[in-house]
C-alpha cells in the first residue's frame, strides 16, 4: 500500500514555480511513505521496562518518520496547485499510516488478527484510487 501511494504521489502536478512545499510533497513525502510503511514492526509494541515503566511503542515508525507525516495537513494548505481533492487525499494517506503504526504500537495481535491493519490498507488504497 506505502508503494502504490508512493507512486500516486510522484505524478501529482508540479507547483507552478519551484519550492520547497512542492519538491518536499512530490519529491521526499512519497520516500518517506514507502519508509514508513516498510518499517512498520509489530515487535514495536507499547510494554513494560524491566523497571515496571511502560514504554510507548512506535510500530517501527521513528519519530523523524512520523513527523514528516504529521506535517502533511500543514504543507497541502500552501500547495495551492493541488485541487482541494488530491489534498485531502495526501492528509488521508499520511494520517492512516500514522493510524496503522499506532495500531501496532497499541494492540499488535488484535490489529493484524482481527483484519484492522488490513482495513487501512484498503482505505489507502481508496484514498488514491
Amino acid at each position: 500500500a506505502g508503494r502504490r501511494a508512493a507512486e500516486w504521489i510522484r505524478p501529482l502536478p508540479q507547483a507552478p514555480t519551484p519550492g520547497p512545499i512542492g519538491n518536499w510533497l512530490l519529491r521526499d513525502l512519497p520516500e518517506t511513505i514507502e519508509t514508513a510503511t516498510a518499517s512498520l514492526d509489530p515487535q514495536d509494541c507499547d510494554r513494560m521496562d524491566p523497571d515496571s515503566v511502560m514504554v510507548d511503542g512506535t510500530g517501527g515508525i521513528d519519530e523523524e518518520t512520523r513527523s514528516a507525516l504529521a506535517a502533511v495537513p500543514c504543507a497541502v494548505q500552501d500547495a495551492l496547485w493541488l485541487t482541494p481533492d488530491q489534498q485531502i487525499r495526501l492528509v488521508a494517506v499520511a494520517s492512516l499510516i500514522i493510524g496503522a503504526a499506532r495500531l501496532l504500537a497499541e494492540d499488535p495481535g488484535t490489529a493484524i488478527t482481527t483484519g484492522e491493519l488490513s482495513r487501512i490498507w484498503d482505505l489507502v488504497d481508496h484514498a488514491i484510487g
